[in-house]
């Protein structure tokens, strides 16, 4: 009778990680139970999680939003900061191009506003907002600072996203109100440029005295802002002040729509229908003066 040798019982497996199969994984999740190498790993309440449990949580949780349904944003105002940025860097351009580049690209002039002169260009109405007149340094310098003032308290309370469409409106809206407060282009005459972010700038002074009246705040200061700067526009020689008397009721419309949207699931898409109407506003108004006028 013979005797077999005896097998040899199996090791035991070695835990690797599910993303990362070369590497043996002796932490697990605390929540599922996987293992996990260090570089899947991530600090939980108590020991480790996995980075898909991690994401997991993250997409089930609800996003904290504004009283205006925008997503709260945590540090400095990218959207004000990168506005400042822009404009700095077309004023240096304009500074380096020759022969006034950039001006003749980008200022805004009605003529560029009616189809039928053949310089159909009505994107100006927006990018002249980024530039800013080269006699003075002071128009640029006033200008970011006041965006830098109002930015730091608009764009966390309304969202970034909310704060910008805000602010492009307004400034669209600075131009418009300049097309129908001034006259047409007339043959035979130089245009008149016009640059600055003074109409997006009164577009933020709307809003805050919409958004203060809202929230049931003190608006007298706002009111004296307002009509300090808007005196200076007409003492004070070239200054569009119908680019400012645009931008203030732009943006106060703007701000209207975000404030006294009813909260609740919808919200963003009615704001978003609510600031749509009033580009398409703009446009039309726009139209109808260089139709008929």
């Amino acid at each position: 009778m013979s005797y077999g040798i005896p097998a040899a019982e199996p090791s035991a497996q070695v835990p690797v990680c599910p993303r990362h199969p070369d590497r043996p994984s002796y932490v697990r999740c605390q929540r599922c139970g996987r293992p996990a190498c260090p570089d899947c790993q991530r600090a939980a309440a108590v020991g480790f999680q996995c980075v898909d449990c991690v994401n997991e949580a993250a997409r089930s949780t609800p996003a904290v939003k504004t009283v205006y349904g925008g997503a709260v944003a945590a540090g400095k105002p990218l959207v004000t900061f990168g506005i400042i940025a822009l404009c700095a860097v077309m004023y240096v351009l304009q500074l380096l191009l020759p022969n006034d580049e950039v001006f003749r690209r980008l200022a805004y002039a009605n003529v560029f506003a009616e189809p039928r002169w053949g310089q159909f260009e009505p994107w100006r109405m927006l990018t002249a907002a980024f530039l800013h007149s080269q006699g003075s340094f002071l128009h640029i310098l006033l200008n970011m600072y006041t965006l830098w003032i109002f930015g730091q308290a608009l764009e966390p309370l309304l969202g970034r996203a909310r704060f910008l469409a805000l602010y492009l409106i307004s400034a669209l809206g600075g131009s418009v109100g300049y097309l129908l407060l001034t006259p047409l282009y007339v043959p035979g005459q130089e245009p008149a440029g016009v640059v600055g972010a003074s109409g997006a700038i009164f577009g933020l002074f709307g809003a805050m005295l919409l958004v203060q009246r809202h929230r049931g705040g003190d608006t007298r200061q706002l009111w004296i802002l307002i009509a300090i700067n808007g005196v200076i526009g007409f003492v004070v020689p070239q200054i569009a002040w119908q680019a400012h008397l645009g931008g203030l009721i732009t943006g106060g419309l703007c701000a209207a729509v975000i404030a006294y949207t009813p909260r609740g699931p919808r919200q963003g898409l009615i704001q978003a229908a609510g600031l749509a109407a009033v580009l398409i506003f703009l446009i039309a108004v726009s139209w109808f003066k260089v139709t008929t006028g």
